[in-house]
């Protein structure tokens, strides 16, 4: 599957910012953080462990309808609130700022939106295969739900009477 085209690049010489219609990715340059990131994205294993752990104190790929709100000061730092993060900051010229937070805060709802529906579909169709489910044991009225089956083919008429039966 080919990546998805950037909407908004924005290259410095210690990091690159890249807008996507779903995702924000913050790409450090140079250094040993950007080395481990290297080797994380690289790493399965290492993404799956070590990456969830460096994610929550500094992430770095962000998906948009995680995104609390993105606002910009005067001089031009993005502050990135993420609920269960810290912060996110990205210094930047004023102007490039001013881009990347109206470019983000017209995705943000849109793509909140978009989750939202997902997980209501979602929802709906765990609830419908519950119901498939319970409908799979048919019970007549007044059976136990906890019958003890009977041997194939034998039938109540059919079972011998017992001594105290036949008096």
């Amino acid at each position: 599957m080919p990546e998805a085209q950037a909407l908004l690049v924005i290259d410095k010489p210690h990091l690159t910012v890249k807008l996507y219609e779903k995702m924000l990715k913050i790409d450090l340059k140079g250094g040993f953080k950007n080395e481990l990131e290297e080797a994380l994205e690289n790493t399965p294993v290492l993404r799956e462990t070590i990456g969830s752990m460096l994610a929550i104190f500094a992430p770095l790929h962000v998906r948009l309808c995680d995104i609390e709100s993105a606002q910009m000061d005067k001089q031009g730092k993005i502050t990135i609130k993420l609920p269960r993060h810290r912060d996110v900051t990205i210094p930047l010229e004023p102007k490039e700022a001013k881009k990347l937070v109206d470019k983000l805060n017209e995705l943000i709802p849109i793509e909140k939106e978009r989750e939202l529906d997902r997980i209501i579909k979602e929802h709906k169709l765990g609830v419908r295969e519950r119901e498939l489910e319970k409908e799979e044991v048919p019970l007549t009225s007044g059976e136990s739900p906890l019958r003890i089956p009977t041997a194939p083919g034998v039938l109540e008429e059919e079972r011998e009477p017992s001594e105290e039966q036949e008096k």
